[in-house]
């Protein structure tokens, strides 16, 4: 084949080293605007992954490339003046310019034609096209041939927020270091690393909002470097910060990043590789270890037996999940440090677990793995928070915690349940054995399904209900029976389901009106939650004392039940939510407009319960963060209505999302909910409980001990198995936790189980 390559940087250096190395007779140009010797980045990371990948594609450059890493194995963080240090965490720095020296030299003794100093404008790419059998576009994150053909790639650039400037320092770093530090302005922050024998990449980053009151935009690039180092002074230890941008002029040397998607990454012969088709942020380290896999992924393929159409639709679809793993994390990365301020209440040592599980790719038993004694001090730490903790070397998810005057045994907890088995609003037999196994399972805390305060406020004709003595005594019954069998706490849920009642039951249809003996349906206004719902009445003041009331009568019946906690419902779409998102409210009185107004029902109920239900025991709200919807509620909206609930009394917000209307464009994933509780958590500053597919116990010990939440909820995976917490006791190793005493032998077994387990993949 004969190839032009546009852009000679790391990633396109590589693709033609690749495919001269699989065929010396396909003919490889490379294009590169600047001279060999420019650079404009200090030093780039590669994984150990990446390097073995390195190794097996062309072990000459790979050894190279090895000669010249600077290994480090510790990453430190430097916060409050205390520093903390984890290891195990393998890290290998090259300088980019050497890198692109190796690879240069690797692909002109391979016979790849490199041509420095050469532009490309529009109508050479259009004659290249024609003249050339592949045209692969390797020019960057600013790329043009992306921008010329974005009707054929469809990309998607999402400029972060925060400001950052590379820069160099010869003070060495024997660790990957974050230094953390507060100024008259705001808070600054480096990230740095050495990359060669008297060189470390030293990046700066703040908030833009720090960026501007420091009047970095009006300085001189020399002023900037320089204010860098008064910052910083303390830790270059009399080393000066340099920038190797000669080609930028004042502040423009401070850049902001821009996180770019493509729906495809190939239009006829003209193929994007690396930043072109994606970027992963800086503070991962993975860019240039994307773009050398997608040129040995994409070498690969084109020089299978199989036509050119398949192989580069094979490039995308293998590379596309990669890709997306670590653009993911990327992410998470990016969205913790532009919310890093808000964790700067947390103790230190708490400060850097967050840190170093910030993008989820590395996990709690992670940790363990790589420095099992520093991981043992922060599991300490956490147990010493709990003023009833009794276990000092208990895993996080099984310290205690408490609310007023309760005491929860451990931070799992049921989720609320629909189970449409209900009889007239009166819980059954099944409610009974359902909710006795749940209970005896080892879950800290257990919510009942949401429970209704009347019969036209029910989801369906099975849920159940609190507005009679029949309901109360089938409920007080349950409740005897979980405190009598297990240290579970009962939680009940409360609520009324607005525009989304009367409608089937569960399993035969999600919201889909009944086909007869439909009731009055109420809401904020009259609109129906979907198309082919009742269309609501809009409630008048009249009906909203009536309501009122109707949570106060059930809140009084949930205390003589002897429900230990209460919880508000106030997502989903149900009728308090209802208020809540503008998508159902459209009110012009008092009630509607504003989110402030569109609080003022919500708040009014809660304010009654919380008057009718005891001081000493706490009460929680379940809300939805965001509607999923360009315009419903924002996070930023869930911070405004949590902080609107803890000044009210609430005692911790049940963070769900979404469910307010059948147009939501949710973004699922592994624990997809947890960031809109980690935001109410630490910018609201109240205890919040996490819920959305969390599924294995390393995920709420990450949870936990990061500060991201104070409780995790899982649902599902206490339907597949209600003894969940009592297995993951198992799994971890820990004995103390409670088993009912009839199950003790079973105890004993899942133990040795669990053992062996343990004791094989340590083996293994």
């Amino acid at each position: 084949m004969n190839i032009i390559c546009l852009g000679g940087g790391p990633a396109g250096l590589y693709f033609a080293l690749s495919m001269k190395l699989r065929n010396p007779d396909h003919q490889v140009t490379v294009l590169e605007r600047n001279r060999a010797d420019d650079t404009f980045g200090w030093g780039v990371v590669l994984s150990d992954e990446t390097l073995a990948q390195l190794r097996a594609n062309d072990p000459v450059s790979a050894r190279l490339i090895g000669d010249n890493f600077a290994h480090w194995d510790d990453v430190e963080v430097v916060v409050h003046g205390e520093r903390h240090r984890s290891s195990g965490h393998g890290f290998c720095g090259i300088g980019r310019l050497r890198l692109l020296q190796i690879l240069q030299q690797r692909c002109e003794a391979l016979g790849v034609d490199i041509r420095y100093q050469t532009n490309v404008s529009v109508d050479d790419i259009e004659r290249y096209r024609r003249e050339y059998d592949l045209v692969i576009a390797a020019d960057g994150l600013h790329s043009q041939v992306r921008s010329q053909y974005a009707e054929a790639f469809q990309p998607a650039i999402d400029t972060r927020r925060n400001r950052f400037v590379w820069l160099g320092t010869h003070r060495m770093f024997d660790a990957f270091t974050f230094l953390f530090e507060p100024t008259e302005w705001g808070l600054f922050w480096a990230h740095a690393y050495k990359f060669d024998q008297d060189t470390s990449t030293f990046i700066v980053e703040c908030s833009p909002e720090t960026w501007a009151r420091a009047g970095i935009e009006q300085m001189s690039k020399e002023d900037g470097v320089a204010l860098c180092e008064k910052i910083f002074a303390a830790h270059l230890d009399g080393h000066a910060l340099m920038s190797n941008a000669a080609h930028l002029r004042g502040s423009a040397i401070w850049l902001q990043f821009p996180r770019v998607t493509c729906e495809r990454w190939y239009h006829d012969n003209v193929i994007l590789l690396g930043d072109a088709a994606h970027t992963a942020h800086f503070s991962i380290g993975s860019g240039t270890k994307l773009g050398v896999e997608d040129a040995i992924t994409l070498a690969e393929l084109l020089n299978q037996p199989i036509d050119q159409a398949t192989a580069l639709a094979r490039y995308q679809e293998v590379r596309a999940l990669e890709v997306l793993r670590i653009t993911n994390a990327a992410r998470n990365s990016t969205a913790w440090f532009e919310d890093v301020e808000n964790y700067l209440h947390l103790k230190p040592l708490q400060f850097t677990y967050a840190l170093l599980t910030r993008s989820q790719r590395v996990s709690h038993e992670n940790l363990r793995l790589r420095d099992r004694n520093w991981l043992r001090e922060v599991e300490r730490w956490f147990a010493s928070t709990s003023p009833v903790a009794r276990e000092p070397d208990a895993p996080p998810m099984f310290v205690p915690y408490q609310l007023r005057d309760l005491t929860i045994a451990n931070r799992v907890v049921v989720s609320p349940m629909s189970m449409y088995s209900a009889l007239d609003g009166v819980p059954s037999d099944f409610h009974l054995v359902h909710y006795g196994a749940l209970a005896k399972g080892g879950a800290g805390l257990l919510f009942t399904e949401m429970t209704d305060v009347s019969a036209e406020g029910r989801i369906s004709p099975g849920c159940a209900g609190l507005w009679n003595d029949a309901q109360q005594g089938a409920w007080t019954r349950i409740v005897d029976f979980v405190h009598a069998s297990s240290r579970a706490k009962f939680c009940l849920q409360l609520g009324h389901a607005g525009p989304k009642a009367s409608t089937r039951v569960g399993w035969e249809g999600d919201n889909l009106p009944r086909e007869s003996g439909n009731w009055p349906v109420l809401s904020a206004s009259a609109i129906p939650y979907a198309p082919g719902n009742q269309v609501p009445r809009a409630m008048d003041r009249h009906d909203m004392a009536r309501v009122t009331q109707q949570f106060v009568d059930a809140t009084r019946r949930a205390d003589a039940c002897g429900f230990d906690m209460l919880e508000l419902h106030c997502a989903h779409g149900y009728l308090l939510s209802a208020f809540i998102t503008p998508l159902l409210n459209q009110r012009t009185d008092d009630y509607g407009g504003s989110l402030e107004n569109r609080l003022r029902f919500p708040l009014e109920v809660f304010r009654a319960v919380r008057d009718a239900w005891p001081a000493y025991k706490p009460m929680s709200v379940r809300i939805s963060a965001t509607d999923w919807h360009d315009n419903g509620i924002t996070s930023d909206d869930a911070v405004s209505i949590a902080r609107a609930f803890r000044d009210a009394g609430v005692d911790i917000i049940d963070v769900s999302a979404g469910q307010t209307t059948p147009e939501a464009q949710p973004r699922y994933g592994r624990m997809f909910q947890t960031p809109f509780a980690d935001r109410i958590r630490n910018e609201v500053g109240m205890p919040t409980m996490a819920v959305g597919n969390i599924t294995e116990s390393d995920q709420i010990n990450s949870i936990l001990v990061s500060g991201r939440a104070d409780l995790c909820c899982l649902g599902r995976p206490h339907l597949a198995d209600p003894f969940w917490t009592l297995r993951a006791a198992a799994d971890l190793g820990y004995d103390a936790q409670a088993w009912p005493v009839q199950y003790l032998p079973g105890k004993e077994q899942m133990a040795r189980n669990a053992a062996r387990a343990r004791s094989t993949e340590a083996g293994a």
